[in-house]
């Protein structure tokens, strides 16, 4: 088990094969800074080399909010560097820009709002708890959002949704039940039960073989970004890779069938 005293915005356990990351700035809605931006990347580092981890959650403390993006009382702090050097935050908090082919699962609650979607949109699956919102604050402060519902656009959300989410505000919020018929979120439960339902859907997928599992991840990530053609030939790839010396039977390796 990690230490979660090691990190000052965010706690870190490992447990049983599961890491789970928890943004702890309540204080601040879970908005993100500097700091909290290279202790995010340096679990998914940790994440992605340590072979004892086999699934990732990324949740939060506090009650009203997951993360409401960028702390804008401390602003941005890559001005310094030159334009075309510029990297978007984003680049730190995704999993998936750390090349974490471990699935993650995020746990959402309350305001879900502007730069939390990097979380959400490199998260393999999200579930959120009835009370979340999601909502952009980005016109109201009048600048352009762009990489966030880039990453909606690309989970499968539709465009005028989307559109609607970056255009109007925080005036308008998308309810938990909303975000489960647009796709955002796969499953919402009670406010009480949110951390725990998401660490039994991380047990159930630690329990499966890692290999078969990260190839799917990985497959199905690089798949979004290629011609059908090429995703077919990297998927047989990562089959074969993946594959090697399983020796499971589906018929025995399940639990009860349930459904949702």
């Amino acid at each position: 088990m990690t230490d979660p005293t090691a990190f000052e915005t965010i706690e870190f356990l490992v447990r049983d094969h599961v890491a789970t990351l928890t943004l702890d700035r309540p204080d601040k809605l879970n908005s993100f800074n500097q700091r909290m931006a290279n202790e995010v990347a340096e679990v998914w580092r940790r994440t992605r080399d340590d072979e004892e981890i086999r699934v990732a959650i990324v949740q939060a403390n506090g009650d009203r909010a997951f993360c409401t993006g960028i702390d804008v009382g401390e602003g941005k702090w890559w001005d310094h560097e030159p334009i075309f050097n510029q990297e978007d935050p984003g680049v730190l908090l995704g999993p998936k820009a750390h090349r974490v082919w471990k699935p993650v699962i995020a746990a959402l609650h309350g305001m879900v709002a502007g730069g939390a979607m990097y979380f959400v949109n490199e998260a393999d699956f999200s579930i959120c708890s009835e009370s979340t919102v999601f909502f952009d604050p980005h016109a109201n402060a009048g600048i352009v959002s762009a990489l966030e519902p880039m990453g909606m656009l690309a989970r499968g959300v539709p465009y005028g949704d989307v559109m609607r989410w970056a255009l109007l505000g925080s005036e308008e919020r998308i309810t938990a039940h909303t975000a489960l018929r647009l796709g955002l979120v796969t499953e919402v439960v009670p406010d009480d039960q949110l951390h725990s339902r998401a660490a039994e859907l991380a047990d159930e997928i630690a329990a499966r073989r890692p290999q078969a599992i990260q190839g799917t991840v990985r497959a199905m990530w690089e798949a979004r970004d290629l011609p059908p053609s090429v995703a077919e030939r990297h998927g047989m790839s990562y089959t074969h890779l993946g594959n090697a010396g399983a020796d499971g039977d589906s018929r025995t390796n399940k639990r009860a069938p349930r459904t949702r």
